[in-house]
């Protein structure tokens, strides 16, 4: 009689009391932003998108065994603090190119509206860079061949740098023809910037035609960008777009191609993210994961 070796089987790990917590927040408040009458999300946006936060990086650990939070909950709450300029950034573009509007701004005072736009505005990026975690815990990302390579010379940043002024310019002076450039010249300006600086770059990826990061990115955006779209649909206040051109085949109140934007908007957070960190002395830092998982 033989002796087999019996394999052991570890239990897998449970979802951690902050992801319950998250589900939690979108179980309570998911309801009441789009049941209560009168307004309601500029107190229900926070808690909800909290919620979807908490969810997704308690995900990224059941999968992954380490998560934004779990790896320093001071950058995790960093990100949060980074999200509140990066995005008002974007507000102050669209006084000029008039894309998206808010119905129920007007039953707010310029202060309350400014707090209280601070605080859900906080949780845009690290939903994204949670969610493109996420995404980067999968297998097919892995797999993705290379594509086009992308340097980080001289002659390369020079190009983009000058592509980012003359996108913004156009789109400062023509918004009617040019709005798209709200979601490209930003990054067409950072990128380079960062490289200059010796900050963390997309281009770390693409001088060598590596994709996978940027791609996780991108599936991470459009995940969030649906989340943003379908429960701001019955909320209140709620944003609403005028879109030229574009302007057909909603999904919710995004016209279908306005998605497209997102892609571009993902890398924009990042080069805004690192810049910023790059400048508190974090030039190096791989704090962020998006990468996918290597054997």
């Amino acid at each position: 009689m033989t002796n087999r070796a019996i394999p052991v089987r570890f239990p897998r790990p449970r979802l951690a009391l902050h992801g319950w917590l998250g589900l939690a927040l979108i179980a309570i408040f998911w309801p009441l932003n789009w049941l209560l009458t009168g307004p309601r999300t500029h107190w229900g946006f926070f808690p909800l998108w909290l919620g979807f936060c908490l969810t997704i990086d308690a995900l990224v650990l059941y999968r992954r065994g380490t998560s934004l939070l779990s790896r320093d909950w001071r950058k995790y709450v960093g990100l949060f603090l980074v999200s509140m300029p990066a995005w008002w950034l974007f507000e102050v573009i669209n006084w000029r190119v008039q894309n998206w509007h808010y119905l129920g701004r007007e039953v707010f005072t310029h202060l309350e509206y400014g707090i209280l736009s601070s605080i859900s505005f906080s949780t845009v990026i690290p939903a994204v860079f949670g969610a493109a975690e996420l995404a980067a815990s999968f297998d097919f990302p892995r797999r993705l061949k290379r594509g086009p390579v992308i340097r980080s010379d001289r002659r390369t940043t020079l190009l983009f740098f000058t592509l980012g002024l003359l996108t913004f310019a156009l789109m400062i002076a023509w918004p009617l023809y040019f709005f798209p450039f709200v979601w490209l010249s930003v990054y067409f300006i950072l990128e380079p910037i960062n490289v200059w600086l010796g900050h963390r770059s997309l281009a770390r990826w693409t001088h060598s035609g590596d994709w996978r990061p940027v791609f996780t990115l991108w599936l991470g955006v459009l995940l969030c960008g649906f989340f943003w779209e379908m429960w701001n649909f019955f909320s209140y206040p709620k944003w609403a777009y005028s879109v030229p051109w574009v302007d057909f085949l909603h999904i919710f109140e995004m016209p279908v191609l306005g998605y497209g934007g997102y892609l571009p908007f993902a890398l924009e957070l990042y080069a805004l993210y690192h810049l910023v960190v790059g400048l508190l002395g974090q030039k190096t830092s791989d704090y962020l994961r998006i990468a996918p998982d290597v054997d």
